[in-house]
Protein backbone atom coordinates (compact mmCIF):
# COMPACT_ATOMS: atom_id res chain seq x y z
CA UNK A 1 0.00 0.00 0.00
CA UNK A 2 1.26 3.63 -0.95
CA UNK A 3 1.93 6.39 1.34
CA UNK A 4 1.72 9.75 0.15
CA UNK A 5 4.00 12.74 1.20
CA UNK A 6 2.47 14.67 4.11
CA UNK A 7 0.40 11.88 5.01
CA UNK A 8 -0.26 11.37 8.73
CA UNK A 9 2.02 8.72 9.64
CA UNK A 10 -0.74 6.52 11.65
CA UNK A 11 -1.27 3.44 9.92
CA UNK A 12 -3.12 0.25 10.02
CA UNK A 13 -1.80 -3.27 9.87
CA UNK A 14 -4.05 -5.95 8.03
CA UNK A 15 -2.27 -9.45 7.81
CA UNK A 16 1.65 -8.11 6.72
CA UNK A 17 0.35 -4.97 5.56
CA UNK A 18 0.10 -2.07 6.67
CA UNK A 19 -2.96 0.38 5.30
CA UNK A 20 -2.50 4.39 5.24
CA UNK A 21 -5.25 6.87 5.83
CA UNK A 22 -5.01 7.18 2.30
CA UNK A 23 -5.27 3.76 1.04
CA UNK A 24 -8.77 3.72 3.93
CA UNK A 25 -10.20 6.41 1.91
CA UNK A 26 -9.61 5.11 -1.25
CA UNK A 27 -11.52 2.00 0.67
CA UNK A 28 -14.08 3.92 1.80
CA UNK A 29 -14.89 5.24 -1.97
CA UNK A 30 -14.83 2.01 -3.24
CA UNK A 31 -17.25 0.94 -0.93
CA UNK A 32 -19.75 3.94 -1.20
CA UNK A 33 -19.18 2.81 -4.54
CA UNK A 34 -20.93 -0.47 -4.38
CA UNK A 35 -17.61 -2.77 -4.39
CA UNK A 36 -18.84 -5.69 -1.92
CA UNK A 37 -14.80 -6.95 -1.41
CA UNK A 38 -14.47 -2.90 -0.16
CA UNK A 39 -16.67 -3.68 2.26
CA UNK A 40 -15.72 -6.53 3.70
CA UNK A 41 -11.99 -5.34 3.93
CA UNK A 42 -13.84 -2.11 5.51
CA UNK A 43 -15.49 -4.27 8.20
CA UNK A 44 -12.70 -6.89 8.78
CA UNK A 45 -10.25 -3.84 9.61
CA UNK A 46 -13.10 -1.77 11.88
CA UNK A 47 -13.98 -5.12 13.31
CA UNK A 48 -10.31 -5.73 14.69
CA UNK A 49 -9.69 -2.13 15.83
CA UNK A 50 -13.14 -2.06 17.43
CA UNK A 51 -14.26 0.91 15.52
CA UNK A 52 -17.84 1.48 15.56
CA UNK A 53 -17.75 4.46 14.33
CA UNK A 54 -16.42 2.70 10.81
CA UNK A 55 -18.87 -0.42 11.60
CA UNK A 56 -22.07 2.16 12.52
CA UNK A 57 -21.70 3.93 9.33
CA UNK A 58 -21.43 0.80 7.02
CA UNK A 59 -24.26 -0.88 8.76
CA UNK A 60 -26.36 2.64 8.24
CA UNK A 61 -25.20 2.05 4.56
CA UNK A 62 -27.05 -1.28 4.63
CA UNK A 63 -24.67 -3.68 4.70
CA UNK A 64 -25.55 -6.34 7.51
CA UNK A 65 -22.32 -8.22 7.89
CA UNK A 66 -21.36 -4.69 9.61
CA UNK A 67 -24.40 -4.62 11.42
CA UNK A 68 -23.82 -8.22 12.79
CA UNK A 69 -19.75 -7.10 13.32
CA UNK A 70 -20.91 -3.63 15.31
CA UNK A 71 -23.40 -6.17 17.56
CA UNK A 72 -20.21 -8.09 18.04
CA UNK A 73 -17.87 -5.14 19.12
CA UNK A 74 -20.68 -3.83 21.25
CA UNK A 75 -20.99 -6.87 22.89
CA UNK A 76 -17.09 -7.26 23.58
CA UNK A 77 -16.99 -3.55 24.86
CA UNK A 78 -20.35 -4.03 27.14
CA UNK A 79 -21.55 -1.28 25.09
CA UNK A 80 -25.19 -1.27 26.36
CA UNK A 81 -26.01 1.99 24.69
CA UNK A 82 -24.94 1.13 21.51
CA UNK A 83 -27.11 -2.08 21.55
CA UNK A 84 -29.84 -0.50 22.91
CA UNK A 85 -29.98 1.88 20.08
CA UNK A 86 -29.49 -0.85 17.49
CA UNK A 87 -32.50 -2.40 19.06
CA UNK A 88 -34.45 -0.07 19.44
CA UNK A 89 -33.76 0.10 15.35
CA UNK A 90 -35.30 -2.88 15.23
CA UNK A 91 -31.96 -5.30 15.19
CA UNK A 92 -33.43 -8.59 16.77
CA UNK A 93 -29.64 -9.81 17.89
CA UNK A 94 -28.64 -6.73 19.50
CA UNK A 95 -31.95 -6.90 20.96
CA UNK A 96 -31.21 -10.53 21.92
CA UNK A 97 -27.73 -9.80 23.00
CA UNK A 98 -28.82 -7.02 25.35
CA UNK A 99 -31.45 -8.95 27.15
CA UNK A 100 -28.30 -11.53 27.57
CA UNK A 101 -26.17 -9.11 28.93
CA UNK A 102 -28.82 -7.44 31.18
CA UNK A 103 -30.48 -10.82 32.68
CA UNK A 104 -29.50 -10.80 36.03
Amino acid sequence: MSSEPGEPAQSIEKGTCIMTESDLSALRERAANGDPPAVDILIELAGERGDMAELRRLAEGGSSDAADQLIEVATELGDLDELRRLADSGNITAAEQLAELTDD
